[in-house]
């Protein structure tokens, strides 16, 4: 599977992709919201195998893929889709970023592509997402991509000595469908 934004190529992982993939998630500011401490050679590539296992699943309903810059080919994060239910047409996204390339657009594009993708190719009814709340970055970003905040589970994660809240944000459809619509242009008064 292969997609592309203006700026990146998202494209399945390969087994030499967690030197890569270490990089950027041993990185103290991206390790802030998860309930690691630290990443390891042998848990990046058990990141990267995790990915390569669902690729080969039949049906496939996991689809992560590696976040490349078109303008030197670096691997700089993921994003992806999971169904959650079929018969229901629901899923939800993920996603990561290196930290030095935050706040440039990249996640919001990325993101945008693999919601499309959803509904586009997938035929999701509705596709959900959460962050850990202090996580301001990534509510904007589900946020940009036209998603609604649903809802905030209090305490729901003990990271790194604290209670963490969770964000909920979803977009349906017919949602996803009106923001794909240019804007009709109102006559002058």
């Amino acid at each position: 599977m292969y997609l592309e934004t203006a700026r990146l190529r998202l494209r399945e992982f390969v087994e030499d992709d967690w030197p890569a993939v270490l990089a950027y998630q041993a990185d103290p500011l991206y390790l802030r919201f998860y309930h690691l401490t630290e990443q390891t050679a042998a848990g990046a590539r058990d990141f990267v195998q995790m990915f390569l296992d669902q690729q080969a699943e039949q049906p496939r309903t996991k689809f992560q893929l590696a976040l490349e810059l078109k303008e030197d080919d670096r691997l700089v994060g993921n994003c992806g889709i999971r169904i959650n239910d079929p018969e229901q047409r629901e899923a939800n996204i993920g996603y990561e970023l290196a930290s030095p390339l935050w706040g440039q657009g990249l996640m919001t594009e990325a993101a945008t592509e693999i919601v499309h993708f959803g509904f586009e190719e997938l035929n999701m009814r509705r596709i959900w997402s959460w962050c850990v709340a202090a996580n301001i970055g990534s509510a904007r970003v589900l946020a940009k991509v036209g998603m609604r905040q649903e809802g905030c589970l209090r305490e729901k994660e003990f990271i790194k000595g604290e209670w963490r809240d969770h964000l909920l944000f979803a977009i349906l459809d017919h949602e996803w469908r009106a923001l794909q619509r240019p804007a009709v242009a109102q006559p002058a008064a």
